[in-house]
């Protein structure tokens, strides 16, 4: 369901909307970043409490800051209840399974949530634009995704968040001019990132095809403005943690033991002589 209220194709309010704003200053940043880890751990905690399941799909513009926003969120929770689900292209093996097996086989279960850093959506986006997939199969898949989030998801009780993380035409080409040059961002270029940007529009029409089609009641798309990296980092978890219902589960007093000194002897001296590495910092 497309919100009137904004139109997401114009680039030019995209790029004004974070230029008329100062950029927060690291400090701030990471402030409210603390803050707002320190409820992802509450909500880490209800999960458990509850068994609940949640799932989050990130989507997005090449370089629109996906990696790092994902990493903001797990930083600071465990992997066991927070997992990251990044699949690589399908082998001959997945191809020859029904279209989104491979995704669903890591739905969550119990007590945990499953990020996905691109998901089914890859055949509304990347395969359609580059060829992957065929036109019918393209379009049976905006028809039919609908139904499947609905049926398969929703409707057996879990939790389900999709995020687009939309950046503009100039601050997408800085980014990628940026990875080109740093040999520490240099492994961020795929394949697929620099014919992104020779097919920038055939990029943003199976985008509005595709939030045409699934931006759903009761599977939103909420879209982020991700042109300040920093901004979109803080909005989309301030966000995240509205959608979800979490209350915060009392932790009982952890006291430390005393170190019993039954059996001791001298452990130092027996580390003596080992190969410790040289240190150099």
């Amino acid at each position: 369901m497309k919100d009137k209220s904004r139109d997401n194709n114009d680039n030019t309010d995209l790029q004004k909307s974070t230029g008329d704003k100062k950029k927060v200053k690291r400090k701030e940043y990471e402030k409210e970043m603390r803050r707002l880890q320190e409820k992802l751990c509450a909500l880490q905690d209800w999960v458990k409490e509850t068994g609940q399941r949640i799932i989050i799909v990130f989507e997005g513009r090449d370089a629109a800051g996906k990696g790092g926003t994902i990493k903001a969120i797990t930083e600071r929770v465990s992997p066991r209840v927070f997992r990251l689900v990044a699949l690589p292209a399908p082998s001959d093996r997945d191809k020859s399974q029904i279209y989104g097996q491979r995704y669903i086989a890591h739905f969550p279960a119990a007590g945990e949530v499953v990020i996905y850093d691109r998901s089914w959506y890859n055949r509304a986006g990347v395969e359609y634009v580059m060829g992957f997939c065929t036109e019918e199969q393209h379009d049976r898949f905006l028809e039919l995704v609908p139904a499947f989030e609905k049926n398969m998801i929703v409707d057996n009780g879990i939790i389900f968040l999709k995020y687009w993380l939309e950046v503009s035409d100039t601050e997408q080409e800085r980014r990628f001019r940026a990875r080109i040059d740093d040999p520490v961002r240099q492994w961020k270029l795929s394949p697929m990132d620099l014919p992104s940007r020779e097919r920038w529009y055939d990029y943003s029409r199976a985008r509005d095809m595709m939030l045409d089609t699934t931006d759903t009641e009761f599977a939103p798309w909420f879209i982020v403005n991700s042109n300040d990296k920093k901004r979109a980092r803080l909005n989309l978890i301030s966000h995240l943690l509205k959608q979800i219902p979490y209350k915060n589960i009392e932790r009982k007093k952890v006291k430390l033991p005393d170190r019993s000194k039954k059996h001791a002897y001298d452990d130092v001296t027996t580390m003596e002589g080992r190969r410790w590495i040289a240190e150099r910092y």
